[in-house]
């Protein structure tokens, strides 16, 4: 039997996980203790349950030790702790408050559930040391995470990461410290965030209003997440008067019945959406992920809804931003846009039509976040104009230093809102881009591979792919190859990517995903519909082989 699940059978004192315990057979024994969740540059995340590769209240109380026994070394005393609507998410947030309390440490927690970028202002706002956010972002309901985030509101990187497990590593899961929720309020060792802070994230995000929006019909969806107030506040700001919400979806709640996949990404999770959109003649149909950092985005065009991916938005956003400040001159000089590797080259070939650089960073918003602390150092804050990444996350402004489904959500509608006025969609809009930097494609894969012996196949196949690095793919050469492992030509940190650039433009990119069991394929193809979509097809077709659970 494994010693790990004995441990926790006889020290485990909450009688819901104690039961849970006790029921486990077989492969769900093994999955709940096989591993401990890894604590990795995106904090925690697992699914909901108990045992050391589960979510529960004693490995949340683990890593907040941790964090909390660094914190006491660096003299730290400050930290800011929010949440959303998933399952357990306010239970998780007062049991980390209560464990940094009881260590001497002050923290200001959100009064209810609210946005990702929310928490990284907050952190900002109050001064705090470290930043602590109850998520899963978009997985299903079973899941939930815990996000860190250093003093300047960005996920941490690499090496505070990495630093930080040192310290989580030590700690016995039974042997925290704690105070009671309520006790620690009375004693004001924890507050609650004050109300203007809400209003002063608001007022920052309307900072980055362009124009008006008053003539363009929203639907709008926070998939039952954190989003589901503070969207509709920023719109209503900005002029919208008509504004429809997907009912059974505008409220918090992490089952997420009508919606098994909470990713705005998919077209399963917009459906409702798109109805309501249908029924209201809607211009635009917004979505946000659970923790609001993530947008989804439809538009009507030629009496149809069509879906824009990640990539078409952060190129149509880039392209909006840069057009209006430069026609308005307060484009600054020397502005800069930020992406990560696995995102549209358009964007770069876009930003270079208005004389703005593109930055070139590692998958995942952090590096985006750290790239604007290294402007702020500079005293260059203003240089950055916008970042994103291809998987629905942006950020417009330095006030957050995360993607930010709330700024990019009012950017998205006024945008449809500037095109609307001159008779476009934003798919005219997309479309005029192709037809002059070139037609951009772009199409994921994802491979699963759940449970112990998943973890260790997936590890294996990407060893095996790294090791025979193939030549020729769906019959396009390989020109170029980048393991950005081993790679010295960008000034980036060593990360578990290769990147292969193939002839005419085509390009592969295979990677890890760094919450999920998942390995994550990136395709590219640049020619026109016909060629692309047989490039995606043997490409997958090859992929879906080489990687064969």
């Amino acid at each position: 039997m494994n010693s790990n699940y004995t441990i926790w059978l006889k020290k485990v004192k909450d009688k819901e996980l104690k039961n849970e315990l006790k029921g486990l057979t077989g492969a769900k024994l093994d999955n709940a203790f096989y591993k401990e969740l890894s604590f990795g540059t995106a904090g925690l995340r697992g699914e909901i349950g108990v045992g050391t590769n589960c979510l529960n209240i004693y490995t949340v109380a683990k890593v907040t030790q941790g964090i909390a026994n660094s914190m006491t070394t660096k003299g730290q005393k400050v930290v800011a702790i929010s949440y959303d609507s998933r399952i357990k998410s306010d239970l998780f947030a007062k049991t980390a408050a209560s464990i940094f309390a009881a260590n001497g440490i002050k923290v200001y927690i959100s009064k209810e559930l609210m946005p990702v970028p929310y928490l990284s202002f907050l952190v900002r706002s109050v001064k705090a040391n470290i930043g602590v956010m109850i998520t899963a972002s978009h997985n299903p309901s079973i899941y939930n995470g815990y996000k860190v985030y250093g003093n300047d509101g960005c996920q941490l990187t690499d090496n505070a990461a990495n630093e930080m497990t040192s310290f989580i590593a030590k700690v016995d899961y039974f042997d925290t410290k704690s105070i009671k929720f309520e006790k620690a309020l009375k004693q004001k060792l924890i507050c609650y965030a004050d109300d203007s802070i809400e209003e002063d994230y608001l007022t920052k995000t309307l900072t980055q209003n362009l124009n008006k929006a008053d003539e363009v019909k929203v639907v709008y969806s926070p998939l039952n997440g954190a989003g589901y107030r503070l969207v509709p506040k920023i719109l209503y700001k900005i002029g919208v008067k008509s504004l429809s919400i997907v009912k059974e979806q505008g409220y918090p709640c992490g089952k997420f019945t009508t919606c098994s996949y909470p990713n705005p990404e998919k077209k399963e999770a917009l459906k409702l959406s798109l109805d309501l959109a249908k029924e209201v003649d809607a211009d635009i149909v917004i979505a946000t992920d659970p923790d609001a950092d993530r947008l989804g985005v439809a538009v009507k065009h030629k009496d149809d809804y069509q879906l824009l991916n990640g990539n078409e938005m952060g190129v149509l956003l880039a392209d909006y931003i840069l057009s209006i400040k430069k026609a308005n001159s307060t484009l600054p000089k020397d502005s800069l846009i930020v992406k990560t590797i696995v995102s549209t080259e358009l964007a770069t070939k876009v930003a270079a039509s208005y004389g703005i650089d593109t930055v070139n960073v590692l998958t995942g918003f952090k590096y985006i976040g750290e790239k604007i602390l290294e402007l702020e150092k500079e005293g260059q804050e203003n240089h950055f104009i916008f970042g994103f990444e291809e998987s629905y996350g942006s950020l417009a402004g330095t006030a957050v230093r995360d993607k930010d489904a709330v700024v990019s959500s009012m950017l998205a509608v006024e945008m449809a809102a500037y095109y609307k006025k001159q008779s476009k969609t934003l798919i005219d809009r997309m479309n005029e881009i192709y037809a002059k930097f070139g037609f951009y494609q772009t199409e994921n894969l994802s491979l699963e591979f759940l449970g112990a012996s998943g973890n260790a196949k997936m590890q294996e196949l990407l060893d095996d792919f790294r090791a025979k690095l193939p030549k020729k793919i769906a019959g396009l050469k390989v020109e170029k190859t980048t393991d950005y492992l081993t790679q010295k030509e960008f000034n980036l940190p060593k990360a578990n990517v290769v990147s292969l650039f193939l002839e005419k433009g085509t390009q592969l990119i295979v990677r890890p995903s760094g919450t999920e069991p998942l390995i994550k394929m990136y395709i590219t193809a640049a020619q026109n519909i016909e060629i692309n979509q047989k490039i995606f097809t043997k490409i997958k077709e090859y992929l879906n082989e080489k990687f064969k659970s």
